[in-house]
């Protein structure tokens, strides 16, 4: 099935600001995170499309790709490289998947020949970068709020320990290809034309293994699970994303390891809600509390606070504990915690309850009620005017 497109994944238009996407994303990850749909696939396959879409649109350099190429710019990429995660798509690759790989034997293509790209730019059979990898990590509310370590099991292909990456036997080495005799290109003629290509045996490096690595079979790696520590800042958020590097996978012939992108989900709260850095609580109060006045005691993520409600507090009055929010991830500071109250309606009364409510409402007059008896003055003035 065609893949949909990602502003309409996450409902917002071309020309949606930076901000606006990642509101977008944040309101849709809640709406269908796992957690809150329990069992529900459907849900499941929506959160990952809407965590694909973000990661693709969010990066400018990725947008720039997308607007210009559609799923194009990262689907011919994937299939080169599986895992391979935070890196820029190559136009190029468009017209290399166009051609094939008729005739490369295992070189680079006729492209990679023409514009010099073959092996990713490097020189043939140099070292290799290793592929960047993307890890997603749920993480609690309050994990994410306050900061914490976390530790992480990744599977990748890391440099082999038998060899140490050279790809050959103890006591063996290397010896001059002889199908391109060390020049690490073979010359193909098509037509009036005379093309080099990368030599197909020895990968462009003009040397072979005599006895390769019976552990990883002379690729200088292997797949190997291993245990990388993460420090996550407080104040990160639904869709952060944490840079750790050199733990991607293990580059070749040498070269750097890749590192390792993590991307952050981060689950619901019982109480609070998050507004960029200020947190939301809803705090549910008597009738009684509202029109005498009381002390609350409120929960916050580090302890307790007190609020003093005044006598005749309304419902959905808000009450701003500075500094009890959210730490900003870039050092800008902390968010307050907004208090809103709710004022309940009793239920359930019994005949003494309810002749003393039924006696209060007797005694109550327009300045009691200074609100409902303006509206509903109002109101009779309307309805007998004409």
């Amino acid at each position: 099935m065609a893949k949909r497109d990602y502003y309409e994944v996450l409902g917002v238009p071309r020309e949606a600001s930076d901000e606006d996407i990642k509101k977008a994303y944040r309101k849709l990850a809640v709406k269908y995170h796992p957690d809150k749909n329990p069992g529900d696939k459907a849900a499941e396959e929506k959160f990952k499309e809407l965590g694909e879409a973000y990661e693709a649109i969010s990066d400018p350099q990725k947008r720039a790709a997308y607007n210009q190429y559609g799923h194009a710019a990262f689907d011919a990429r994937a299939r080169a490289g599986a895992g391979r995660a935070g890196g820029f798509h190559d136009p190029f690759e468009i017209f290399r998947e166009a051609f094939g790989n008729a005739g490369r034997g295992g070189g680079g293509s006729i492209f990679d020949e023409i514009f010099g790209q073959g092996n990713g730019g490097s020189e043939p059979g140099g070292p290799q970068r290793g592929s960047d990898l993307r890890y997603d990590l749920e993480l609690g509310f309050e994990e994410a709020a306050l900061g914490c370590e976390r530790e992480i099991s990744i599977t990748k292909l890391d440099t082999c320990d038998t060899c140490h990456g050279s790809g050959a036997e103890a006591g063996s080495g290397k010896k001059t290809c002889t199908h391109c005799g060390g020049r690490g290109q073979v010359v193909m003629a098509r037509g009036i034309f005379s093309i080099a290509q990368t030599c197909p045996r020895c990968e462009g490096a003009g040397r072979v293994i005599e006895k390769p690595c019976r552990t990883c079979r002379g690729q200088g790696r292997r797949e190997h699970t291993s245990k990388v520590k993460l420090r996550i800042p407080a104040g990160v958020n639904v869709g952060s994303r944490l840079r750790s590097p050199g733990n991607g996978e293990a580059g070749t012939q040498g070269g750097p390891p890749g590192d390792l992108y993590v991307v952050l989900h981060v689950k619901a709260h019982d109480i609070f809600e998050r507004e960029d850095d200020h947190l939301i609580c809803e705090v549910p109060i008597s009738f009684v509390q509202a029109a005498l006045g009381a002390e609350l005691e409120i929960p916050t993520l580090t302890g307790k606070a007190h609020i003093n409600l005044p006598a005749g507090t309304q419902n959905g009055a808000v009450f701003r504990l500075k500094g009890h929010g959210v730490k900003n991830v870039q050092g800008h500071g902390t968010g307050d915690l907004l208090a809103r109250v709710a004022v309940e309606v009793p239920t359930h009364l019994n005949h003494s309850q309810k002749a003393k409510l039924e006696e209060f409402a007797q005694l109550c007059d327009s300045a009691v009620n200074p609100r409902s008896q303006g509206f509903f003055e109002k109101a009779k003035a309307f309805f007998t005017r004409g």
